[in-house]
């Protein structure tokens, strides 16, 4: 994963999200899905714009079955924001810089 972007697995989300003391943007995706390559370069600016403010990676569905499984993936790209270990928000297809941003801060409030 480029830049500051995190990568989640089966193995590493209880850790790496569910425990996390901060917000975690996760992007659900796949590599054969158009929409999902997309919305890439907003999820890499989304990781630069917040800095340690929230931590911020991308899911490969495909890879990981079991945790797009428990939380309902059946569209990509999906986008959960996790609030101690909860999902807050749930963004379907492509989505804004602009409207991740808000929901992060929001979730970090």
């Amino acid at each position: 994963m480029a830049g500051n972007v995190l990568e989640f697995t089966d193995d590493n989300f209880q850790t790496e999200v569910l425990e996390a003391t901060v917000p975690v943007v996760v992007d659900f995706w796949a590599e054969w899905c158009g929409p999902c390559r997309a919305l890439g370069p907003v999820i890499e600016q989304l990781s630069n714009a917040l800095g340690s403010q929230a931590k911020v990676g991308k899911l490969i569905v495909d890879n990981a079955r079991d945790v797009a499984s428990n939380y309902g993936i059946t569209n990509i790209p999906t986008v959960i924001i996790f609030k101690n270990g909860e999902p807050i928000t749930r963004f379907v297809g492509l989505t804004s810089l602009q409207q991740l941003q808000k929901a992060v801060t929001e979730a970090a409030g």
